[in-house]
């Protein structure tokens, strides 16, 4: 007997609800693409001087260096190391140093993971500003429409409710076992919000707090962060999280069905099963 075929609006047991607000939609994608070149201009910025510091100051006079990505040489050859707290970690033919004796490498990261590629931080500075701006311009809009239609309270700020499924949320997860609702589940909102609100947040405030320009207009930024080397490093860290933070949803995407999600990213809405729409 042939299975019956159904439209989808009339599939048995699931339901279509919408998720996702335009809002919601427009500066999710946005946040992609501006992150992307913010990541490679960032590191070619890195690149021109990639050692991260704390304090106000750096240079041949001061020993407050916590991360370095550099190359030495040992009986005629060279090897590239990373330096992570004074752990010495060798990296050759990945950071520090690649290639051949006949066409050595001595850049910290390869031409694959900056932008543009080769040393131009002339070039990678104007493309890390331009999309800097529109990525504060995207998460203020993000933050009045969010408010404004309670997507904030609602959707990101867990309640004492949330709160106490978070043990059986952290379960269901290593276990792959994902709950497809209208809402997110604890652990969303919980991811969601340190990104939202405290992750980008910080990645601006210390990228405002190393310019020059921005330190003329408000001096105290700088001191917030206990000096511009401590914001660099600050603003590198927040970078790392972010990606980690990306790693890990494009996974959960992934093990969740990435049409079902793409889709609802694109299209507002999202099947769920009956009786379960008030959870993701």
């Amino acid at each position: 007997m042939p299975r019956p075929r159904y439209s989808p609006a009339e599939r048995p047991g699931t339901r279509l609800v919408h998720r996702h607000s335009l809002w919601t939609r427009t500066t999710h994608w946005t946040w992609a693409v501006c992150l992307f070149f913010l990541l490679l201009s960032g590191l070619q910025i890195f690149n021109a001087h990639p050692v991260l510091y704390v304090g106000e100051q750096s240079g041949f006079d001061f020993d407050n260096a916590v991360f370095r990505i550099g190359a030495e040489e040992s009986a005629g050859t060279y090897r590239g190391v990373t330096d992570i707290f004074g752990w010495r970690i060798d990296t050759t033919g990945l950071f520090g140093f690649s290639g051949s004796s006949l066409f050595p490498d001595f850049s910290a990261l390869p031409d694959w993971a900056i932008m543009p590629s080769g040393q131009d931080l002339a070039t990678g500075r104007i493309i890390h500003f331009f999309f800097a701006w529109i990525f504060v311009v995207t998460l203020l809009v993000w933050l009045i429409a969010s408010l404004a239609n309670g997507h904030l309270m609602r959707d990101l700020i867990p309640s004492a409710q949330d709160l106490k499924a978070l043990p059986r949320d952290i379960a269901d997860h290593i276990r792959l076992r994902f709950h497809s609702g209208a809402r997110y589940n604890v652990l969303q909102k919980l991811s969601y919000a340190i990104v939202l609100l405290v992750l980008m947040p910080v990645m601006i405030a210390t990228g405002l707090a190393m310019s020059p320009g921005a330190n003329a207009a408000f001096p105290f930024m700088t001191d917030l962060f206990g000096g511009r080397q401590t914001a660099r490093t600050v603003h590198f860290l927040a970078m790392l999280l972010l990606v980690g933070f990306f790693v890990v949803h494009m996974a959960m995407v992934l093990a969740a069905g990435p049409v079902k999600q793409i889709r609802s990213m694109l299209t507002g809405r999202i099947r769920v099963e009956t009786g379960k729409g008030d959870e993701a």
